[in-house]
């Protein structure tokens, strides 16, 4: 990509999961990277939101990461990988290792900052590495995931917090917190990471959630949950609703190391309190907790704000989908989001949607 404009057929955006399986797959149907479809991805290196994420997060303690379509060439696989090194580095290393092996020519740093309809397809905006850039495509796929647009609830009182408010994304290192208050919202695996990273390191724990938390049974998502969840998702697409919180219609799988921590009382969660002031937090009952630092555990939204001009949601909010595509505009395709939003919906996804695109582009040329 020399040119400040480049064209090419498809345009993937973002090199996760859900994008790097996209990709695969076009090549397998026979599409050359670089110039038949390019792949954009805002992150300075490899690996998607994981490259992004804390230090002391290792694999197995969130959900788990599958393989990405064709790994096995590579001969390495995230059910053998090492469990003691950061997640970070285990995905980012497979992740650069996929790319190099398959020639994906993925483009990097790429923030893509617009999209734009044009008579023969889109208009690609993105800041570069020299500065701003375009290129054209017949076809879209968003692959941006959640990473980039966290969610933090409001609450009274939440400006008149003296402490330290902060996301998920913000989170570096258990050290920021020794000898702190601390209050941890959310009811997912990343609250209950929290919990147990700062259990010995905190001064005081305060885990509160704004729904009941359901442990499950089984060490990991079961089946039947894990279809029901895949299914509520998919009727919100469809119906461009606001997607549910996956942790909301699955609970949290029951790991020897969470009962471990359930046994011993850490994972108590409070009902979610009714407003922040300076020094901390107080319930609708009058009780109240002092606190230091609150870290907000409440999950992202679809990243779409790059596609705000191309009109695609629906006055429920959301945005229509349906197998993939866009409701709106059949040539606008969604990869991990809603019911592909897990690591292996991805993967299928990413099958599907090849196989679309390359027929969407088969009836564009016999038109």
């Amino acid at each position: 990509m020399t040119d400040r404009t480049t064209d090419t057929s498809v345009v993937v955006i973002g090199a996760g999961q859900a994008g790097l399986s996209v990709a695969y797959y076009l090549r397998r149907l026979g599409l050359d990277p670089g110039n038949d479809f390019v792949v954009l991805d805002r992150g300075p290196g490899t690996g998607g939101a994981w490259q992004f994420r804390w230090e002391a997060l290792r694999l197995g303690y969130a959900h788990r990461v599958n393989d990405l379509p064709g790994m096995e060439e590579l001969g390495v696989s995230f059910d053998t990988a090492d469990r003691h090194a950061p997640a970070r580095d285990v995905v980012s290393d497979f992740y650069r290792r996929y790319e190099e092996h398959f020639d994906l020519q993925v483009v990097r740093p790429a923030n893509v900052t617009k999209v734009e309809s044009t008579l023969d397809g889109f208009i690609v905006h993105f800041e570069g590495e020299h500065g701003p850039r375009e290129v054209t495509a017949k076809v879209l796929v968003n692959a941006t995931g959640t990473w980039g647009s966290p969610f933090v609830p409001w609450y009274p009182g939440m400006n008149d917090f003296r402490g330290r408010h902060l996301h998920t994304t913000d989170y570096v290192d258990a050290a920021e917190f020794a000898d702190k208050d601390v209050v941890i919202v959310g009811g997912g695996t990343s609250a209950i990471g929290f919990l147990m990273e700062l259990e010995n390191v905190a001064k005081s724990l305060t885990w509160v959630a704004r729904r009941p938390i359901v442990f499950l049974e089984d060490q990991e998502l079961n089946i039947e949950a894990g279809v029901s969840a895949v299914a509520l998702q998919d009727a919100a697409a469809r119906e461009g609703r606001a997607l549910p919180s996956i942790v909301s219609t699955t609970g949290v799988p029951r790991s020897r190391r969470i009962q471990a921590a359930i046994d011993r009382g850490l994972l108590r969660a409070r009902p979610m309190f009714a407003s922040v002031e300076a020094d901390g937090v107080r319930w609708s009952d009058g009780s109240f907790q002092h606190a230091d630092a609150i870290i907000w555990s409440t999950g992202f939204r679809p990243e779409l704000r790059h596609l705000a001009p191309l009109k695609l949601r629906e006055k429920e909010g959301g945005i229509g989908v349906g197998g993939g595509a866009s409701w709106r505009n059949a040539r606008v395709f969604f990869a991990g989001y809603g019911p592909t939003a897990s690591t292996i919906g991805a993967n299928r996804a990413g099958r599907t949607i090849a196989r679309q695109v390359v027929a969407t582009l088969s009836s564009l040329e016999q038109r």
